[in-house]
């Protein structure tokens, strides 16, 4: 059943065009992931079909009595309730049949003489008992706790006036609020922005079994993975829709960009052909060629031309250092911080050597973010010592950009930390972060989030320092921006140190993460996914420590595998290195092939064919991965030959 139709909406504020012939259907149970750059509509969408403001012109249709949920960016609450007060009014209704269930029991005590009224009150009850039953009236307080402790808030606050809650705890209780309501249709702003890691896996999968249907603006490209199962683009004032998560997105919106170029091209070939015939008719200067040359003039006339397809300006800089470190780039050792009396962290070690990337997550409060204050010589820490090795320059982009002075303009905020730079120069950088024209005369304050984000940027840029601590540098970025930063950071040579909340980000950009938690901070090898695996491993008790070694079950099967191969001959085991490569390559080109197939229309519109061919990717994928543990396995073998 189709829940949501949008038809030909436009929406204009003033002058400025915003949406323009928008078309959308969500289908009832689905979940879609609204995506686009920041300022192209998004928010203003989320309003119309909610029902804040009108179309100019079109239609949002939704299905009669469907009930709409909406959380946005800027949610508050002002009233004094506690916060367990703020969740119960969900379930007042609920309450009021459990008072009256209450009131009926003393009821029928009183008339227990009066069989005939005892009988008629007891039937009553049964019916309020099944109606409450239905209502989940013995379940309320149990998803209240469920909810808090879901989003992060901490045993014991129920009792704290939600008026005193920060911004992001505001935004959080609206949250759990609305999830506890459950509408028809429940629509997302940004739903992860205050969440932490933990959180943001819970909401996960809280979404991925709600009963209704979710529409949600995000920009955490692993959340729209993980709970999304189509998704629309907001691009150039239109609205296109695509099945399948974010990466299949992905893939579908660059096929879809290469197909409509190569349209384009092909349509502009034909028409300067067209052209060139016209003209050559009309220097023969005959009647008939003339009448030929009109014909066709009137034909091109009537062809639909296709637009040339353009994508959304894009961010586009690098990081360089102008100076190579020694092997010790910064060391840790014993370091503890807290504050009024509580404890942060402590005993904390970490010994970073050149090239390394590391990204710091765990839950919010944890003191992720102080840790980088203290290495960036912003705060003393309580005890412990940071030291760094030779030739270490420290640039230090701050979530919170309290470097920028909001009274100085765009362009002084650069040419001031950077006098020796032509203006030109300054501008050119600037307008690599898309800050041009006039733009560059705005005082900083009055810059959005993601306008401040790209002005350190382009300053921390122009420093070319080698030791880099971003702390959550994707934070009101778009994803197109977030892909540029995470591609710049991946051809930087120096060291990295960064805070995120941000799992694409820390699975791009990171080959190391440590996990801080009240009990202290864990390191694990290799990027976020692999981490996970990890503690997927610890939490099924599937580690095994060998008794001589301490070898991971992994490393014994690769350790038999071995010495297994060790006994082959020479001859054979080269035979076998080289079938193993032939697969190789075949399956990678199987996989391409597929990936080809993801982005034609034909596929992608086709529910059972898109499912196929997801499939045989993921077991393409699959044996690709066990190849190469084989070749890797056989390579070791030759050349221990």
């Amino acid at each position: 059943m189709i829940l949501l139709t949008l038809q030909n909406v436009n929406k204009s504020f003033g002058m400025n065009e915003v949406l323009k012939d928008v078309n959308l259907t969500l289908q009832a149970g689905g979940r879609m992931g609204l995506v686009g750059v920041n300022g192209s509509g998004k928010s203003t969408l989320f309003r119309l079909i909610h029902g804040d403001m009108a179309p100019d012109s079109g239609t949002v249709s939704l299905v009669k009595g469907m009930r709409v949920g909406m959380l946005t960016q800027d949610a508050d609450i002002q009233s004094e309730l506690t916060i367990q007060q703020e969740l119960e009014r969900v379930f007042e209704p609920v309450r009021q049949m459990e008072a009256r269930m209450r009131q009926m029991e003393h009821e029928m005590a009183e008339k227990h003489d009066d069989p005939e009224a005892f009988e008629q009150l007891s039937k009553a009850y049964s019916r309020l008992v099944d109606r409450f039953e239905d209502a989940g009236g013995y379940e309320w307080p149990s998803r209240i706790q469920g909810v808090l402790a879901g989003l992060g808030f901490a045993r014991g606050r129920e009792m704290q006036p939600a008026s005193l809650l920060s911004g992001g705890e505001k935004t959080r209780l609206c949250l759990a609020r609305l999830l506890l309501t459950q509408p028809d249709l429940l629509m997302l702003d940004e739903p992860t922005n205050h969440l932490d890691l933990a959180s943001t896996q819970w909401l996960e999968e809280t979404l991925k079994k709600y009963r209704g249907t979710v529409l949600v603006i995000s920009h955490d490209r692993y959340f729209l993975n993980a709970v999304c199962d189509c998704m629309a683009e907001l691009s150039m004032k239109r609205l296109t829709q695509y099945t399948g998560n974010y990466d299949r997105f992905a893939v579908q919106r660059q096929a879809n960009l290469e197909r409509q170029l190569k349209e384009y091209k092909m349509q502009q070939a034909e028409i300067a052909r067209q052209e060139a015939i016209i003209a050559r008719y009309r220097m023969y200067n005959r009647e008939k060629s003339i009448k030929a040359a009109e014909s066709r003039e009137k034909r091109l006339e009537k062809l639909e031309r296709i637009e040339r397809p353009v994508s959304e300006q894009k961010v586009r800089f690098n990081f360089t250092a102008r100076r190579r470190t020694g092997d010790d780039v910064l060391m840790l050792h014993d370091l503890s911080k807290g504050f009024e009396g509580r404890t942060l962290f402590e005993h904390f070690n970490l010994h970073l050597r050149a090239g390394d990337r590391v990204a710091i997550i765990g839950p919010n409060g944890v003191g992720k973010s102080t840790l980088l204050n203290i290495i960036a010589g912003k705060l003393p820490a309580d005890h412990g010592t940071v030291d760094f090795g030779s030739n270490v320059d420290l640039g230090y982009y701050d979530q919170q950009q309290a470097s920028l002075h909001p009274e100085k303009d765009v362009m002084s905020e650069v040419w001031d930390d950077f006098p020796r730079l032509e203006p030109d120069r300054v501008r050119g950088v600037l307008a690599l972060f898309l800050l041009t024209g006039d733009d560059v005369f705005q005082p900083v304050g009055t810059l959005s989030g993601g306008e401040r984000g790209r002005v350190a940027l382009a300053k921390l840029m122009l420093k070319q320092d080698n030791l880099l601590l971003l702390d959550e540098p994707t934070n009101h970025l778009d994803m197109d921006s977030r892909e540029v930063l995470e591609a710049a950071l991946e051809d930087f040579e120096g060291t990295l140190l960064t805070v995120s909340h941000d799992r694409y980000f820390i699975n791009r950009v990171a080959t190391k993460v440590i996990e801080m938690s009240p009990e202290g901070a864990v390191e694990y090898l290799g990027n976020y996914d692999d981490y996970l695996e990890k503690k997927r491993v610890q939490a099924a008790g599937e580690t095994e420590w060998s008794a001589a070694g301490g070898a991971t079950r992994t490393q014994i099967d690769k350790e038999k595998r071995r010495q297994r191969l060790a006994k082959e001959s020479a001859k054979a085991l080269q035979a076998k290195l080289k079938k193993v490569e032939a697969d190789i390559a075949g399956t990678e080109q199987l996989i391409s092939d597929l990936e080809t197939q993801m982005g034609q229309p034909e596929i992608y519109s086709n529910p059972a064919e898109s499912a196929r061919v997801a499939r045989e990717h993921r077991e393409a994928q699959t044996r690709l991965d066990g190849l190469y543990e084989e070749w890797e396995a056989l390579s070791d073998a030759v050349a221990g030959e």
